[in-house]
């Protein structure tokens, strides 16, 4: 799991990153992000209701996702603030490997603008 000095804690920061930040949209994910002041890279999942009813299947897409996200950490020079928005329940069955592969392509698409 990603260390917690690293993720969002409040809903103005995220409020932010939606208002102002850019967005990369693939079909099962997407990702808002932004530049930030903190000196530190941030990060938050999103996932709704609508994609799971279950809070157990929710969270199981969010530890993954979280996962990928640490395991890849040391690429992340710039401090930005990230937020990945989960569109379909595929993620949860998606094999790991092809997930950070999901994951990379967006945060690689991501430091290019």
């Amino acid at each position: 799991m990603l260390n917690k000095k690293y993720r969002f804690h409040s809903r103005g920061g995220v409020k932010f990153v939606y208002r102002h930040g850019k967005t990369l949209r693939r079909p099962d994910l997407s990702l808002v992000f932004c530049d930030n002041d903190r000196g530190k890279t941030r990060f938050a999942v999103v996932v709704s209701k609508k994609i799971d009813k279950t809070a157990v299947g929710r969270n199981r897409i969010r530890r993954r996702l979280y996962e990928a996200i640490r395991l890849d950490f040391d690429k992340f020079k710039k401090p930005r603030d990230y937020i990945f928005v989960v569109y379909s329940k595929n993620l949860l069955a998606l094999p790991f490997p092809e997930l950070q592969k999901l994951l990379r392509s967006l945060l690689e698409e991501s430091m290019l603008q």
